[in-house]
């Protein structure tokens, strides 16, 4: 017999940590390989951890809303017929899980139990662990909201809380009665990469007995707190263009059914905007950039994050990697496949990661022009409203006509801290140009 050790992969270069939302086995059953043993979140994204050999679960390392740095081990699987080369070496394997585990037991045993404390009253996310330290030191949720946190999106980590702790044993000693604010330990972090917790209202909600008290679920606290980060990040201003996408709707219209006898795919308008925002900007590749402190990141990829309504009213945006080199159909196997995996509830971490400019279709659900919020740490998002047929005046040779014309509005939000408005107007004008001058000529 030989004991496996089963780690949380890495899922994508940004993500670091996951929380475990679900065990589907329990100690003592059996396991296929690449059977799913549990079920993890990232963010936004739900996925699964398969068992990589065939054996029986012995041990859960953590449970249900632990937190796992990816690498770290989550369980240890008994499996049969290994050598005893083999054996040694998962073994060596299982000996830093060991030692976290102990050290982890270590720095809670030390501490003297306290009264229970209530987390309900705080909208921020702490792990376990952190939870578990608050109730042994009798830390209260309001001094937990107090320090900031050093972790991934501003999350408080134990060394936050051990800082915080040490602090404060030392004023007392001073007799200095006054709060302490805490600064993180390890280098600072952007103001664009840290998590902004919604405010409270200072008025209190009546509540009575007919009306439904309804919890956020994960996603949208993250939803949440993403978007007030980022209304608190940019400074957000927006110019608007109206686009007459009148060639575009025939040209459409005329190739669908031989394009999707072709190519196997549904041909819908997203892939031909996203094709004309990655040719945008090309032109302007200062509109692909982020910020970090007093620096400005110039992104190399052009990588188009596209905002999709999953069926429980919450949002996510998976990303088309190196959008500006597919063609047209490339881009639609792209768009369909991000699509239907979303809806689906089947995207990959990594498929979430790496955006450095949004497009967003307000127009799916009839609003004619939106102003969207910025997806952090990029500069920029683009809303796409509704194709309407309006009156419109013709040019022509012979003289200016009313005639009947698809138009749409295009919103451009984008972060006048380093996008001012000569360039965000440019850029929406330019994606604005390439619609009206589509080539209905061209093939696929």
């Amino acid at each position: 017999m030989a004991k496996f050790e089963l780690v949380l992969p890495k899922m994508g270069e940004s993500v670091a940590e996951a929380t475990i939302t679900n065990w589907l086995k329990n100690i003592g059953d059996k396991i296929e390989a690449d059977e799913t043993v549990l079920e993890i979140a990232t963010d936004k994204v739900d996925s699964e951890v398969p068992s990589e050999v065939s054996g029986t679960l012995i041990e859960i390392l953590f449970q249900v809303n632990d937190v796992v740095k990816v690498g770290q081990t989550i369980a240890i699987i008994e499996t049969a017929g290994v050598s005893d080369a083999q054996e040694a070496t998962v073994l060596q394997i299982v000996e830093p899980a060991e030692v976290l585990e102990k050290s982890i037991a270590e720095a809670v045993s030390t501490m003297t139990p306290a009264a229970a404390i209530d987390f309900s009253n705080t909208d921020k996310f702490y792990s376990p662990l952190i939870k578990n330290i608050a109730k042994k030191e009798n830390i209260s949720t309001a001094e937990l909201d107090a320090i900031i946190g050093s972790g991934k999106d501003g999350r408080v980590t134990k060394d936050d809380v051990m800082n915080y702790l040490s602090n404060k044993s030392q004023n007392t000693a001073n007799q200095n009665i006054e709060p302490v604010n805490i600064q993180p330990t390890v280098p600072a972090v952007s103001a664009s990469q840290k998590a902004v917790e919604t405010p409270k209202s200072s008025a209190p909600v009546s509540v009575n007995g007919q009306d439904e008290i309804i919890e956020m679920d994960r996603m949208r606290k993250m939803i949440s707190h993403h978007m007030v980060a980022s209304v608190q990040t940019s400074a957000h201003v927006q110019s608007f263009i109206e686009v007459d996408v009148t060639n575009i709707v025939k040209w459409r219209e005329k190739v669908k059914a031989s394009f999707e006898k072709r190519e196997g795919e549904k041909l819908t308008f997203t892939p031909i905007f996203m094709e004309a925002v990655a040719k945008a900007i090309k032109d302007f590749p200062m509109i692909n950039i982020s910020v970090d402190g007093d620096y400005i990141i110039k992104k190399k990829n052009i990588n188009l994050g596209m905002a999709a309504a999953l069926a429980n009213g919450n949002l996510i945006v998976p990303v088309i990697k190196n959008a500006d080199q597919l063609n047209l159909v490339g881009m639609t196997k792209q768009v369909n496949d991000l699509a239907n995996r979303a809806r689906n509830n089947q995207l990959k971490p990594d498929d979430i990661q790496g955006g450095t400019y949004t497009v967003t279709n307000v127009g799916t659900f009839g609003s004619v022009f939106g102003t969207p919020i910025i997806s952090q740490p990029q500069v920029a998002i683009l809303a796409l409203g509704a194709i309407r047929k309006v009156p419109a005046v013709i040019e022509t040779p012979e003289g200016d006509f009313i005639g009947i014309r698809h138009k749409m509005f295009l919103s451009h939000s984008y972060d006048h801290r380093v996008v001012d408005g000569a360039l965000g107007g440019s850029f929406v004008k330019r994606v604005a140009e390439y619609l009206e001058k589509f080539d209905t000529n061209r093939d696929f």
